[in-house]
This record gives structure tokens, sequence and C-alpha cells, in this order.
């Protein structure tokens, strides 16, 4: 009987020589159109792209502008950009509007001193001096906080995932600062200082704490960089005789920015640079910009004339333009700055380049700008978002 032997298997055919060099040029292709992307990403319009997806489908007219809507508010207040929903605070408290109008929520509250903070599509609003605060997420309230006497809010600020911070007063102490994750605390920091603000870094790692204090005859503020649950500060900047207006964190720094000086404070502790403004005027800011900020600044407080400045994370200067237009509003998110005068809105990239002009937006005051490039134009009790070509 004959033995069965295995057949052995048929040898692989090697790619020809053309396939192999498609492939190589197909890569090559994809490799340099990588490099392109990241060196060239404030030239290449990718944003434009986004909003013709986003956008299509919803009517505007020939200046892009959509239909307007009412919103209710009352008392002083402001308009802050909540994963790309517009949130209306006022002494009377929040709501919650769509684009298109629709309100998301209703919070009725009793402020005497409203403020707000957002990171991504969460948001809080409390009252400075006050004893009540607020958390909203995915376009509902989802956490209260109601203090007693002696333990007044002094600020508070959303972090990432859902951390905030809030700074009050405290019995025996200037200031504490309580670090919560959702509805629970997971660090206190107390102070002999007087505690001014306090705010996480993008990682929720760190935890940098404001406090001011007399040092001689003058005034210094200091920003004290805590590790998580730690008991001690690992690092500490002494800030000057600069009283510091905002803070923020992004781009692996702490933004301090004061009314003399802009400081830029690494969230490790390993450096810390300064803008100084030279001895002009702050007459408005925004901190929202991706990347960096944008600051107004003046030779004299009254007056139109003034310089815009955008500053980057390294304390370098990316742009700056003289304005002689009485500016209403300033703006900044994503890579752009939105300028709004009687004469209507300018939109810049981060370097002041003109992006795009809207003419005659009557009854617009307030500009409420987002990472798109797209812009909520917010006037007495009306909104409609503004989509650039």
């Amino acid at each position: 009987m004959e033995e069965l032997r295995p057949v052995p298997p048929a040898p692989k055919k090697k790619p020809s020589l053309l396939f192999r060099l498609l492939a190589f040029l197909l890569t090559l292709a994809l490799l340099l159109g990588a490099v392109a992307a990241v060196v060239y990403r404030d030239k290449l319009n990718f944003d434009g792209i986004r909003r013709w997806f986003t956008y299509r489908a919803l009517e505007r007219s020939d200046s892009g502008q959509a239909e307007s809507f009412r919103y209710e508010s009352s008392g002083r207040g402001g308009f802050s950009n909540v994963g790309g929903d517009l949130l209306v605070w006022s002494t009377a408290g929040a709501r919650l509007y769509s684009t298109g109008g629709v309100e998301y929520f209703s919070d009725p509250l009793s402020l005497t001193a409203p403020m707000a903070d957002v990171w991504g599509d969460a948001a809080l609003v409390y009252d400075a001096g006050g004893y009540t605060l607020r958390i909203y997420r995915d376009r509902a309230p989802v956490f209260s906080l109601d203090t007693e006497p002696g333990h007044e809010i002094l600020s508070a600020r959303m972090g990432p995932g859902e951390m905030w911070t809030v700074a009050t007063q405290e019995t025996g102490y200037k200031g504490i600062v309580t670090v919560y994750d959702g509805d629970a605390p997971v660090m206190a920091v107390r102070r002999t200082r007087l505690v001014m603000d306090g705010i996480l870094s993008e990682d929720g790692d760190t935890v940098a704490v404001l406090t001011i204090g007399q040092e001689g005859n003058a005034f210094e503020s200091i920003l004290d960089l805590y590790a998580l649950e730690g008991d001690e500060p690992f690092a500490s900047f002494p800030l000057g005789n600069n009283a510091v207006l905002d803070l923020r964190a992004s781009s692996g720094v702490f933004w301090a920015l004061g009314e003399s000086a802009l400081d830029l404070v690494a969230q490790d502790g390993s450096a810390r640079v300064s803008y100084d403004y030279g001895g002009e005027y702050l007459k408005d800011f925004d901190l929202g910009g991706d990347g960096f900020a944008a600051l107004l600044l003046g030779r004299y407080r009254a007056g139109s004339a003034a310089t815009l400045v955008t500053v980057d994370a390294s304390g370098e200067v990316l742009g700056a333009l003289d304005l002689e237009e009485q500016v209403l509003d300033l703006s900044a998110a994503g890579r752009y700055v939105g300028v709004l005068t009687a004469s209507g809105l300018t939109l810049y990239t981060r370097d002041l380049e003109v992006y795009r002009t809207l003419d005659g937006a009557v009854g617009v005051w307030n500009v409420v700008l987002r990472e798109d490039g797209t812009a909520l134009l917010v006037g007495n009790d009306t909104a409609r978002l503004y989509i650039p070509d």
C-alpha cells in the first residue's frame, strides 16, 4: 500500500514591484499629510470643514446668522459657552439654551454677586460672598451646595471629569480650598493667609491655591501648588503686588492674570514666566483660547484706543494689533479671538490675522465665541448663532 505523504504548501507569491511601490507611495503621502496637518494647522481651515458638516442643514441669512431666539434673564450677570450651548446666569438664577433656542433647564436662584465657571459641558454658578453654589452637567442641574454664615463662598472653579474646587471662609483660618469629586470632598487646604482662589490642573493631580498677604508695606500674591491630598505645597511662587483677577489651567500651565502682568506657572512647579503690561491698563481679557490669552491693553483707562495682544503659554507674544474703535466685548475660544464693536464683529486667528468679519451687528452687546469659530451674538433679550463661511 502506497504511503501518503504530506503535500508541501505552495510558496507564497511575493507582491509585485508595482504593488510595493504603490504601497510605499501611499504610506509616504499619509505621513507627509500628517506632518503638514501639524505644521500648518493654523492655516488649514479644518474648522470650516467641521462647520459645513455640522450646520449644513441649518437655515441662515446671507451674513451667516441663524434665526434669533429669545432668552429670559433679569439683573446683573453674564453668558458662557457650555458644550456649545448658551448658559445665561444672573442674579435671578441660571438658564441653558441650545443654539436654536431650546431651553434645557431653568434654575431660579437669588444671587447678589453671581459668578460662573465652565469646563467642557459642565458649569457652576455661585454667589460670590454669599452661600449658594450650583453645578450643571449634561444639560441638567446635578449638585447643590448651600453654606452657612461664616462660611461665605469666595470663589469656585470647575475641573476635569467631575472634579471642582470651592474657596470659602472658615473660623480660625483666613480661608479654605476644598476639592470635590462629584458631591464628595476629597481634599481641603486650610491657610492662615487670605485665600482668594483655588483651581485644579488639567489632569486633576495638582491644586493651585492663590493667597494674598502683607509683606512689609505692600500686599503680595502667592500661588502655592499642592499634590492632590498633599499636606504641604511642593512649590510656591510669589507674584508680587499684582492683584490676580482670574485663574485658568491649560497647556500644562496655570495662568494667573493680574492687573499689571500675566504670570504663567508650570503645573509641575518647574518654572514661571511673566508677561508684563509695561505700565498699560488692562481693559478687557479672555483666557479661553486654546493655548493663548487675549488681552486688551490701553495707555489710558478711558478712551477707545487700545492694543489687542495674544500671549502663548510660554509668555511669548503671538500677535499685537492697535484698535481705534471702542470694544464692546472680547471673547476667545479654540484658535480664535472675537472683537465686538459698534461696527460689527471681527474674528481673528490667534496671531491676530483677520479671519472673518460681520458688519452691522445691530443690537448685539455680547459675543460668546465657540471653539469651532462660531459665535453666539447676544442682545438685550435675544441671541443668535453666527456661522462663518
